[in-house]
């Protein structure tokens, strides 16, 4: 049964991962997410055969099947990254929070199971969307981040997380981004990344897991601009996308952020 519901997982996140494709390009260009698939290149209206993930890009070699120029990797990499981290997080949740004193079958009777699981799998789609979008475009897209916030409200008061709680991370997230915003005039920082900072608190109304996330993407975007600077690629006035590191720290949190503050507190 373990087996079968893994496949479930894994085919749900090459779906997902398929739309969050088309609706980071139709974003992009402000279009209608409703409607036919169509090649960006040549226009083409796509066939259904044409849309299966992963399986087409790989069966036409690569490229559009009316015009056969090159399909970009994103495709391909975006479902199949979805898709993995969907069985990771499946599994993380299986593994950490109920296998290691229940059976399958009950853990499959939990509401509070459902829950967990929906709202990690949002965080890994809705995460990936802003990352590839902020490091295509440096945009940060509302049409995503707001009813994303309002989702993870929802969801974290069912969960029993007290509303004052969450309202006051997602207010304390603004205030630390919009505070950078103001001091560096825009230039440190865009007016969506305070937005995600919104978005943040929404997912993570546990302060300590807010931070991991937030001290994570900065870390991150530290060695990155390093390695790019030592390396030639980038100068020490160029901007880096905040919104890609601010997504891999809030992946980073949810997997191991318990675990990270659990350290830190057992230092001292």
């Amino acid at each position: 049964m373990m087996f079968l519901l893994t496949i479930i997982i894994l085919m749900l996140g090459l779906s997902l991962g398929s739309f969050a494709n088309c609706l980071i390009w139709r974003l992009y260009k402000e279009e209608s997410i409703i409607g036919r698939s169509y090649c960006p290149l040549c226009k083409n209206t796509l066939r259904w055969f044409h849309n299966i993930p992963l399986l087409s890009y790989i069966f036409l070699k690569g490229r559009c099947y009316f015009c056969h120029k090159k399909i970009s990797w994103q495709y391909p990499l975006v479902e199949l990254v979805v898709a993995l981290l969907f069985v990771l997080f499946f599994w993380r949740l299986l593994d950490f929070k109920y296998l290691a004193d229940e059976s399958l079958w009950l853990i499959l009777q939990k509401p509070s199971f459902y829950l967990y699981l929906i709202r990690d799998l949002v965080v890994v789609w809705v995460m990936t969307i802003i990352f590839v979008f902020d490091l295509r475009y440096y945009l940060i897209s509302n049409f995503v981040v707001w009813p994303a916030s309002i989702f993870f409200i929802i969801i974290n008061l069912f969960l029993g997380v007290i509303w004052w709680q969450i309202l006051l991370s997602m207010a304390v997230a603004v205030a630390f981004f919009g505070l950078q915003y103001l001091l560096t005039r825009g230039h440190g920082l865009g007016e969506g990344d305070i937005w995600l900072g919104a978005l943040l608190g929404a997912i993570f109304p546990e302060w300590s897991l807010l931070i991991t996330a937030i001290l994570s993407a900065y870390l991150a975007g530290t060695i990155v601009g390093l390695t790019l600077i030592i390396s030639g690629h980038k100068s020490w006035g160029s901007k880096l996308p905040l919104g890609v590191f601010l997504a891999i720290g809030a992946i980073l949190a949810l997997i191991w952020g318990e675990n990270i503050v659990q350290y830190y507190l057992h230092l001292f």
